[in-house]
């Protein structure tokens, strides 16, 4: 049975994932009033870019260490996932802006799905398995295990956090994301061009949800075409438990939601000697997703974008 710290190891691990994910919807959401709830499938794109260029460096480049592959990997799929979804936005999001909010909702659905079924085509519906890089011997804390892989997946979850509330407070195109969410209008008598923050928010989106995807593909050592759909539902759920349109809501959020999970399932494995538990760790997302919009809706941050209704 798992110890308290082994679970909150896990859940902080699985936390880190899902506050990168819902940082890119957050943001979109602050910027546009928009979720995109294709940004799943940008991590499931920056894991298969990972894999197909970590089989090109095996085939050109053989024999270089475990931890430069992981670089390599994660450094060819932040381009890739930017430019799918610099195209998303550009096709698919931006004759919708001043649509009925449906029209926009709908639209993302289909992208999607879209993704998804343009994946299987490329490369193929059957799980792949995706190379163990850095050493699989855990290391030991108290008694809880931690992998290399998850170290590095922490190490870079807050480094990429921490990077992007210093860009958003600290930078010209900060200011303009804020502008732009706080009123898209006056941030353009201001001076400001709208299209090419919108574009920087989706693409930085884009960078959280590449490394995201590498890192969730090195931690489970397994991709497919549908990867990105259920930690892409979570991740919603995460950024909406902390605030949708707050990039720190979002942060908070995401850890928060990990360690439910992880928790939980451990408490429900405990209750049942170890028959159930992770088998049901899914469901927490969804419950605290429907006490979240029953009992706060804004989320624990509550909500800093403006109505612009």
């Amino acid at each position: 049975m798992d110890t308290l710290l082994q679970q909150i190891i896990n859940g902080l691990v699985l936390g880190s994932m899902y506050a990168l994910i819902a940082l890119g919807y957050t943001m979109v959401y602050g910027v546009l009033n928009l979720i995109n709830f294709a940004h799943g499938e940008i991590l499931m794109i920056g894991a298969m870019a990972a894999l197909s260029l970590l089989k090109l460096i095996e085939h050109i480049a053989p024999g270089l260490p475990g931890g430069v592959q992981l670089v390599l990997a994660i450094a060819g799929a932040i381009p890739v996932c930017v430019i799918v979804s610099i195209i998303i936005e550009r096709v698919a999001y931006r004759r919708l802006r001043n649509a009925p909010r449906l029209a926009p909702l709908i639209t993302a659905i289909g992208m999607s799905i879209l993704l998804q079924t343009l994946a299987m085509m490329i490369w193929g519906r059957n799980p792949l398995p995706f190379p163990q890089l850095l050493s699989g011997e855990p290391i030991a804390i108290a008694g809880a295990l931690i992998t290399p892989t998850q170290i590095l997946l922490l190490v870079l979850a807050a480094a990429a956090m921490l990077a992007l509330a210093l860009l958003v407070e600290r930078t010209r195109l900060g200011r303009a994301m804020r502008a732009v969410a706080e009123n898209p209008r006056v941030a353009a008598l201001m001076g400001v061009d709208a299209n090419r923050v919108i574009v920087f928010t989706f693409a930085i989106g884009a960078v959280l949800a590449a490394v995201a995807g590498v890192m969730w593909a090195a931690n489970y050592a397994t991709v497919q075409f549908a990867m990105g759909f259920l930690p892409g539902l979570k991740a919603f759920s995460a950024a909406v438990l902390g605030g949708i349109g707050n990039i720190y809501g979002a942060m908070l959020g995401g850890i928060l939601l990990g360690l439910i999970e992880s928790l939980g399932a451990g408490y429900i494995g405990e209750l049942t000697g170890g028959v159930l538990g992770s088998h049901y760790q899914d469901i927490f997302a969804f419950i605290v997703l429907i006490i979240v919009l029953t009992v706060r809706p804004a989320g624990i941050m509550g909500e800093r974008v403006a109505d612009r209704s």
